[in-house]
């Protein structure tokens, strides 16, 4: 779990961690704000088995809220993380 943060509306947060799968090179990490219906990815098909890929991840909140973003990996066998890491976030005003 990635620390709860504070963020201000219109302006970008960036989010970044590791990941690797024990000898299984990672072939992406896919990111989910709305619950995991749908991912988005982040290509690491460069990476290797015995690498840890470096992973970021931008967004800029457009409105007030509480926000939960989802991170996982895929390796090369398609198989994705079982449990997501979460961030949870809160966008204000200024």
């Amino acid at each position: 779990m990635i620390a709860p943060m504070q963020v201000q509306v219109g302006r970008p947060v960036r989010f970044e961690g590791y990941a690797e799968d024990y000898g299984c090179p990672i072939a992406a990490v896919q990111f989910s704000l709305d619950g995991g219906d749908t991912w988005t990815d982040y290509d690491v098909s460069g990476s290797t088995g015995d690498l840890w890929v470096h992973w970021t991840f931008e967004y800029t909140p457009e409105r007030p809220g509480a926000y939960c973003l989802l991170v996982r990996s895929v390796n090369e066998r398609g198989e994705a993380s079982p449990e997501p890491d979460i961030a949870e976030f809160t966008a204000f005003e200024a």
